[in-house]
């Protein structure tokens, strides 16, 4: 009897220290095989960066050469990658353009030739995007995450919202959240003739304005409530952008970590009532209802749901549309309140460009209200808009995971490496775009973006591909509305007050604000 059971106690300890073992062999590879074997493999063909540190990576080194690029304003003629993307630029004039980075324990190898890009952009179920970490989540997890056969069904579903007639019937809503803004702009000049303010935070505003109008129609009061808590959301995300590469830190109750939580549920209870209301409304028959871009969507996987009798797992989950909603927010309202930020600056900066802008705009509307046609055929905006998009891209890199080892021009890419687009480098590459890459010059897209590029990927602020955003067509249309307004309504030129300092906060923002002088026509 005493045997069997010190037979079975050592069965029990044998079992264990085999599980121990595979654990602790998981970790050992986790934390320093695998980072190791990967780095000679990319130094072997060529590629430098600095040598793996346990757990962290290049995590201290890079928070603080960021902090250091921001700690003070720049001039307004300085080169602006190195406090945008400054850990980037000081690997890349270290090491040259064939390096990497270690985000944790993953080397990120930086990718700048317009060939490979395109077999990146193109060959997308062979480099997709990381996984996001639950902290990103809270801010929005839509189409833009998902691959493979799940992002070709979401992007099915989606497309119909964003129909060209679709946009058309939109700009109503442009119109009026644009003319709103204006408006108490004019009551802001109308005492001294003119007056100085930030713009971003109103083109926030109206950016947001206009989701909540194109998005959620006769719920707009709520939709304006989760404008203000996705605001919020970004501000705190950037905060904490650095704590996903540490294992762990974003379990802790910290206020922060707390805060994003609560905003999460809170804009997702919200959402829930909006598209629980949409649903009673479009079961009515009340076809008013089916216009906005919830409607078109919840419509769209209806239709989807009844193609393939009444099987709910082919649409969308009310949890799945709850993250595209979030996803208009911060895809549609974030970036081209951005765009419209920066190219007011920019027009500041290059008054003979905003005199033909203003030129442009009164030649094609006069004092008529903007319409489709005259918004499409609006060549020297859109050059303007370009012009800044390649200076200015909202978001400045983009990362994507090679799924399995691949082949990639004379690189061969080994699984679990990522790579680092870095759409603000590439857009300024004075190989790609010649001596005045870093200068103002919108004439470099007076025949189009391909013969600005001269048919190369080198101007990619959507992405390229068949993964280009779907919601470029929206954005600049909506912008273009809201810039013609604008220099239909008003001179302006940058503030004795203003401060220069861009800075990456997951999109380019303006640091200081934008302190511009506003003059009524």
């Amino acid at each position: 009897m005493q045997m069997e059971v010190s037979l079975g106690s050592i069965a029990v300890s044998v079992v264990l220290l085999i599980i121990a073992s595979s654990w602790a062999w998981r970790v050992l590879n986790w934390v320093w095989l695998k980072p190791k074997k990967l780095e000679n493999c990319l130094r072997q063909q060529g590629f430098a960066g600095n040598s793996y540190r346990l757990l962290i990576g290049d995590l201290k080194e890079n928070i603080k050469v960021m902090k250091e690029a921001t700690s003070k304003p720049m001039n307004l003629s300085d080169d602006v990658a190195p406090r945008v993307l400054p850990f980037l630029h000081q690997t890349i004039n270290k090491h040259g353009k064939n390096s990497f980075m270690w985000f944790g324990t993953t080397p990120r190898v930086t990718i700048m030739n317009p060939d490979y890009l395109k077999d990146i952009f193109t060959k997308y179920d062979d480099f997709q995007k990381p996984h996001p970490s639950p902290l990103v989540k809270l801010l929005s997890y839509g189409i833009v995450n998902l691959e493979g056969e799940k992002w070709v069904k979401r992007r099915k579903l989606i497309n119909p919202a964003f129909h060209i007639e679709k946009l058309k019937n939109m700009l109503p809503a442009f119109y009026q959240s644009c003319t709103d803004m204006i408006s108490n702009w004019e009551i802001m000049v109308s005492k001294e003739g003119s007056c100085e303010l930030d713009i971003w935070p109103f083109l926030q505003n109206m950016t947001g304005d206009v989701i909540s109008r194109t998005a959620f129609g006769s719920s707009y009061e709520e939709g304006r409530t989760i404008f203000e808590l996705q605001k919020e959301q970004v501000q705190l995300l950037s905060k904490a952008l650095f704590i996903v590469f540490i294992p762990g830190l974003r379990f802790l109750p910290t206020e922060l970590n707390r805060r994003m939580k609560a905003i999460s549920k809170e804009i997702e209870a919200t959402l829930k009532h909006i598209i629980s209301k949409k649903e009673e409304a479009m079961k009515t028959g009340d076809e008013a209802s089916k216009n906005d871009l919830l409607g078109i969507l919840l419509e769209s996987n209806w239709k989807e749901i009844r193609q393939y009798g009444g099987n709910k797992n082919v649409g969308m989950s009310i949890e799945e549309v709850v993250g595209e909603c979030k996803l208009f927010y911060f895809a549609g309202a974030e970036t081209t309140s951005i765009l419209l930020t920066w190219t007011m600056i920019l027009l500041c900066r290059y008054p003979n460009w905003q005199a033909r802008a203003r030129e442009e705009v009164f030649q094609v509307f006069g004092n008529k209200k903007p319409d489709f046609d005259g918004l499409v055929h609006l060549k020297v905006v859109t050059m303007i808009l370009y012009e800044v998009l390649r200076l200015y891209p909202p978001v400045p890199v983009m990362t994507r995971t090679v799924q399995k080892e691949t082949q990639l021009g004379n690189l061969l890419l080994p699984a679990g490496v990522q790579l680092s687009l870095p759409i603000f480098l590439v857009q300024q590459d004075e190989q790609l775009w010649g001596e005045d890459a870093k200068e103002f010059n919108p004439e470099r897209f007076s025949e189009g973006i391909s013969k600005a590029t001269k048919g190369q990927v080198s101007f990619i602020p959507f992405g390229w591909g068949p993964r280009i955003c779907i919601g470029q067509n929206f954005g600049l249309m909506e912008a273009k509305m809201a810039l013609s307004l604008i220099l239909h309504s008003f001179t302006f030129e940058l503030s004795p007050s203003y401060t220069h300092g861009p800075i990456t906060a997951i999109t380019i923002r303006p640091q200081y604000g934008a302190h511009i002088i506003l003059q009524k026509l």
